[in-house]
């Protein structure tokens, strides 16, 4: 794998913005991503299935869009015991954690009026679960049980079939365990655009969430505003920050099992320890090439890492060492922590609770894991009584009309009651 040693000599900052430029965008493939949700579109499920044959299933002919309920009961009844246990832990943990995120209803009381926040869920979500290089049944839990939570009624899930026309059984297994509504033979730009606009076979639905390729997330990014996404969850990423001392194999493996989420992805470990990071050089550099990259940083003190994992904004971030792990709390910008040497990322992506779809490019400045939050939307309910729309458009009434908008003055100025009596009118 792609390895380099640097040195921080100068600014944090930069460096981050460097190392950031490592990692592709949606704009290389902007232009294919165009075409393609044009074509389906105007063509519906043609379209689709075209593109199926071209990218999934090597010029097979392509099975039907919906799988059905019964390929789901075979696919859940062969799964080894093994799997189904973890999936079923991972279900239940993922669970817990979302439901932790739950809002309640809240009002707040004024003199004579208030207004409550409410949170509904929307209507029909859907997950995308990457295929290609491997089956991800795990994104199935992390998607379809947080949609439930929320409350979706209607949850879909799509993964490309494979080159036999067919959906890896896993994943088939993990939305039948999961409670999906029902799942598609579809991905790519191909499924994104289906989803949001809907075909002879596919519904349209209201938030489409879940990593992918860079067409899959050039895509989302194209009908946002059609639907609601959670984001450009683009290549991966990983920071390690260590204290010298730290043992390099376990933390050589967290980097490289990051590494397999293959082209695009970047691993970094940033140490105050050059003997630490010669360590880690060896066994990465090693490591299979599969279109990732790796970056090993030497700091002059933790601070400095601290300023450079906070510019670069990973993906995950893991402390490790005694001096490290005292930076959890300072450690803002990052889509999950991972505190102390057993806090390995892996168990983020599988089973211990929080979720794998993460904010990527840097977008952990502003934005958060998949949440309840991404499949519910808020609105406010007001109620004012008779004698607080008198005082209420008597102080915003003047404000109106600095504003120029006189008839919005008058609507509220409606409600003032002369001496007590009849709504005044003019």
């Amino acid at each position: 794998m792609r390895c380099e040693q640097i040195a921080l000599s100068g600014d944090p900052q930069r460096l981050a913005a460097a190392l950031r430029d490592l990692i592709p965008t949606g704009a290389s493939v902007a232009e294919t991503v165009t075409e393609i949700i044009v074509q389906v579109r105007t063509q519906g499920d043609r379209a689709v299935i075209d593109y199926t044959r071209r990218f999934d299933t090597a010029g097979a002919e392509p099975r039907a869009l919906q799988v059905v309920d019964v390929e789901l009961e075979v696919a859940r009844r062969r799964l080894a015991p093994a799997i189904a246990q973890g999936l079923e832990a991972a279900i239940g943990n993922v669970r817990a954690v979302a439901e932790a995120g739950l809002r309640d209803e809240r009002a707040v009381v004024f003199d004579d009026h208030e207004v409550t926040l409410r949170e509904v869920a929307v209507e029909r979500a859907a997950v995308y679960v990457p295929g290609g290089r491997a089956p991800y049944p795990s994104t199935v839990v992390m998607g379809v049980v947080v949609a439930r939570v929320a409350g979706v009624p209607d949850v879909a899930v799509c993964a490309p079939p494979g080159p036999d026309s067919e959906v890896n059984e896993v994943v088939l297994a993990a939305c039948q365990m999961a409670g999906a509504s029902r799942v598609y033979r579809m991905g790519g730009a191909q499924a994104i655009a289906a989803l949001a606009y809907g075909t002879e076979t596919v519904a349209a639905v209201d938030v489409i969430v879940g990593p992918g390729s860079l067409y899959v997330q050039e895509a989302k990014r194209q009908v946002y505003g059609q639907v609601g996404i959670d984001g450009f969850a683009g290549p991966s990423d990983l920071v390690v920050i260590a204290d010298a001392g730290t043992d390099p194999r376990p933390l050589a493996l967290d980097l490289l099992a990051q590494a397999e989420h293959g082209s695009g992805t970047l691993v970094i470990a940033i140490s105050t320890s050059s003997e630490l990071l010669d360590a880690l050089a060896a066994p990465i550099a090693a490591a299979p090439e599969r279109g990732a990259a790796a970056r090993l940083v030497e700091v002059a003190d933790l601070e400095q890492a601290l300023q450079l994992a906070q510019a670069f904004a990973p993906e995950h971030l893991e402390l490790i060492g005694e001096q490290a792990e005292g930076l959890a709390l300072r450690a803002t910008h990052a889509g999950c922590v991972f505190v102390g040497a057993g806090a390995a990322t892996a168990f983020g992506d599988y089973i211990a609770g929080s979720n794998h779809v993460l904010p990527t490019g840097g977008a952990a400045r502003f934005a958060s894991a998949l949440s309840p939050r991404h499949f519910r939307r808020g609105f406010s309910l007001v109620r004012i009584t008779a004698l607080g729309a008198e005082r209420l458009a008597r102080m915003a009434g003047p404000v109106a009309r600095a504003e120029g908008f006189e008839v919005h003055a008058q609507s509220m100025e409606a409600r003032i009651r002369e001496n007590g009596g009849d709504v005044a009118h003019g």
